[in-house]
């Protein structure tokens, strides 16, 4: 149609000149929107005319994919200032221009130079003027024009997933819904049917249909069973071009899958069952397990057992075993072969999850029989309780006896039991058992504070089979008899403020008990007998086991008294009653205005009269830093000391020098010169010591003159008296020889030299009593004359 317009338009401007232009730009505007009209100006010297001027092309569409050899033409720009003379020059500019579409710059032809993909683009917007060659002048304001892509078939329906999964209840009724499938097509749906999609199914009938125009998938046949067939494969075509002859089309798979329902009801393979059960198995014991069968799954197919009766309801019972779906037949109490050999059971399994939809198919349960035979085994003791409790005061005499157990034997023969304590439970064989009538008594004395409570384990077994045999806890309790006095719970460092207000709290003291009385702790409070009223603290007791101390005198001074003791009477009140004194130490000590402590130390109160703390830190510094200058003043005279000058082998403190010479005796006055002795110049006057040099000088005291003549035992005496009082005088040991021998001794000579000249039949018994340092020489010659030889 708009290319029709658009021939109609060009007739008519080429036939009709004159005519009014109004009506016809109106009618262009509205059918043709790339029609333009503008007013030019011929002189400007001259009127202006209004005149009519126009674009001209004759087509707008152009078809995708072509497959030409030729370029595919489009149409034909033209307007009426074009004379044919080649003076105007056509441009084209938009989407696609120079590239996808050229143009003849002196006709005005239009091509496609390539194939086009309406699914790319399906619209081009261009424009197009023309201009004058010599002037470069444009003669036609520039217009808009488009070029619309017609579309072809050439995409296939596509479905969104290439296989679906869906599933749908088995037994569900024809027209079910079970999916709903989707296919698109790229083609253009707004023009002829290449988008048009009809769905159709190509396997999976008879059970099943599809909608041809939604896609949905729906059951075609009714009750179809899970259990005979539970995947069904549907493959779903989409064709296009409303499905006719030619049209394009694609595939899609779906997986169908029959969801269980319970429209199957429980039923046991077989009617009746047996199982075999010793009489001694302990409770909750599994004695056999039977299992229903039920083609449903999941919870249709889960089941629940329960005995329906029989003769074995209190003595057996029935649990269901989730996993596996059995049923489980317990103990549910002692069995006893003397008494019952065989029981009969009814168990009913039924559906736990039934489905009233099917209910009409009848009951969902099924019943078996079951049978249990007991079968008798010897049996081991059995207590006559499941434990023992036995409570026995702590203060019980050794050898007591605190309680008894008693078993028996339940087979028919009825054995002699013995007792016995397992001793991995009494390893301080605080307990002991009668082996013959279980009577249980003690070997130790009790102390509940240390072990209140005391698990013990008795074992009775058979005197004719020792392998049959029972244990049993014995559980004794320690009962609580009052042997601890009351004491302090902690030590309290209490103060009191020196200027401290009568009936002042200064301290509150509570008490820790380590026994416990069945109606709970009450302690007392009390001061002791022998200082029944203290004139300084009084002791309030708080009815609650605490006391409060309280002060009784206006102010307490440090320098008559820094601590006070303060003994407190604390008892309590069971039977036999317990006491204890606990002394309290109280300290007085300085305190500000509001009670708080600052120094408890009289030598702090003396300080602190003319001093502040600033000039006792200062004070403690410079003592601190003399100190400090005293040892390293120590430190480093010590190292000032010389090593010793001597350091050879005439040193003999480290040597012993040896002298072979051996004097002509007594008589021999020629042998030692004694005048060196009297000659006072002979000697080393006020020698120093060689082996180390002296730190200080001593002036040398020169002694007096001693006279030739002088007796030798004078001239001794007087040298030891000057050494004596010798201020200069070495402080370390020195060795001084004096050769002078003085008058015989009274004890005579301990030496052995002159033993054979002596008596034979010396008496040396004196010798033992002498004390242990001359044992040894006594027992030499203290002995009998046979020791001796």
């Amino acid at each position: 149609m708009r290319t029709y317009y658009c021939l109609s338009l060009f007739i008519w401007t080429y036939m009709f000149h004159t005519v009014d232009a109004i009506p016809l730009e109106e009618k262009a505007s509205r059918d043709l929107p790339s029609k333009r009209v503008v007013d030019l100006t011929k002189d400007d010297s001259k009127m202006l005319h209004r005149t009519k001027r126009g674009w001209m092309w004759n087509q707008f569409f152009l078809l995708e994919e072509y497959t030409g050899t030729d370029t595919q033409y489009v149409g034909k720009l033209h307007t009426d200032q074009d004379k044919g003379d080649g003076n105007l020059k056509y441009i084209l500019t938009g989407d696609g221009a120079g590239s996808l579409f050229v143009i003849d710059e002196n006709t005005g032809d239009i091509h496609a130079a390539k194939k086009l993909d309406r699914e790319e683009k399906s619209l081009y917007i261009l424009r197009a003027k023309a201009i004058d060659r010599k002037t470069g002048r444009q003669v036609e304001p520039e217009s808009e024009f488009i070029i619309k892509i017609h579309d072809i078939n050439d995409n296939e329906p596509k479905f969104t997933k290439d296989l679906y999964t869906a599933s749908v209840p088995e037994m569900s009724g024809v027209g079910t819904s079970v999916i709903q499938v989707t296919a698109t097509d790229a083609d253009d749906a707004n023009y002829g049917n290449s988008a048009k999609v009809v769905y159709s199914i190509l396997q999976g009938q008879p059970y099943f249909s599809v909608d041809p125009e939604s896609g949905i998938i729906k059951t075609a046949l009714p009750d179809m069973s899970r259990e005979n067939r539970e995947q069904y494969q549907v493959v779903i075509q989409a064709k296009d071009m409303g499905g006719q002859m030619g049209g394009l089309s694609g595939t899609t798979t779906v997986n169908i899958t029959l969801t269980d329902v319970n429209n199957n009801p429980p039923r046991f393979p077989q009617s009746t069952y047996q199982f075999n059960s010793p009489e001694s198995v302990p409770l909750g014991t599994h004695v056999g397990r039977i299992k229903a069968d039920d083609p449903d799954v999941g919870e249709n197919a889960e089941m629940e057992y329960s005995i329906a009766e029989g003769d074995g309801t209190d003595m057996f019972d029935v649990i269901t075993d989730k996993d596996t779906q059995e049923g489980i037949i317990t103990v549910k109490q002692n069995l006893d072969f003397e008494s019952k050999m065989l029981y009969t059971l009814k168990v009913d399994a039924s559906n736990t999850h039934p489905d009233p939809r099917f209910l009409h198919l009848g009951p969902f349960k099924d019943t078996a029989v079951v049978k249990i035979s007991v079968e008798d085994i010897d049996e081991p003791p059995v207590f006559s309780k499941l434990y023992y409790l036995i409570e026995v005061d702590e203060d019980v005499k050794e050898g007591s006896i605190i309680g008894q157990v008693t078993a028996y034997d339940p087979d028919a023969m009825n054995n002699l039991i013995k007792y016995s304590i397992d001793r991995h439970t009494d390893m301080d064989r605080i307990f002991s058992i009668h082996s013959e009538n279980g009577s249980i008594f003690t070997l130790k004395p009790l102390d509940r504070e240390s072990s209140p409570w005391h698990n013990i384990t008795i074992t009775a077994t058979e005197i004719n089979n020792s392998k049959q045999s029972s244990h049993i806890p014995v559980f004794i309790r320690i009962l609580d008899i009052n042997d601890h006095a009351p004491e302090f719970a902690m030590y309290y460092e209490t103060f009191v403020c020196e200027n401290a207000k009568p009936g002042q709290l200064i301290q509150t003291v509570s008490v820790m008990d380590r026994d416990d009385p069945p109606r709970g702790h009450k302690f007392f409070f009390e001061p002791v007998p022998e200082f029944p009223l203290n004139p300084n603290f009084t002791i309030v007791d708080n009815k609650d086991n605490t006391a409060g101390i309280m002060t009784r005198k206006d102010g307490y001074s440090r320098n008559k008294m820094s601590t006070y003791l303060l003994p407190i009477l604390i008892f309590d009140n069971d039977y036999p009653i317990q006491s204890s004194t606990g002394t309290l130490t109280i300290r007085v000590c300085a305190c500000d205005n509001q009670g708080n402590m600052q120094s408890c130390n009289a030598e702090a109160l003396v300080l602190s009269a003319g001093l502040s703390t600033g000039a006792l830190i200062a004070i403690l510094l410079c003592i601190i830093i003399l100190l400090v200058l005293v040892v390293l003043f120590a430190a480093l005279k010590r190292q000032r000391k010389k090593e010793p000058l001597i350091i050879s082998k005439d040193d003999v403190r480290d040597n012993i020098v040896t002298y072979n010479d051996e004097g002509g005796g007594e008589e021999d006055t020629q042998a030692f010169d004694i005048g060196t002795l009297r000659n006072p110049e002979a000697r080393e006057d006020s020698k120093l010591r060689r082996d180390v040099m002296p730190e200080t000088i001593f002036q040398i005291r020169r002694t007096v003159p001693l006279w030739e003549n002088i007796d030798v035992q004078d001239f001794i005496h007087r040298r030891l008296k000057e050494n004596d009082s010798d201020p200069s005088a070495p402080p370390y040991d020195s060795l001084a020889t004096y050769a002078y021998e003085g008058n015989d001794s009274i004890a005579d000579s301990l030496s052995s030299l002159e033993s054979l000249t002596a008596d034979c039949n010396q008496d040396y018994d004196y010798l033992s009593d002498w004390g242990p340092r001359f044992k040894k020489l006594a027992d030499m010659y203290g002995g009998d004359d046979s020791d001796r030889d």
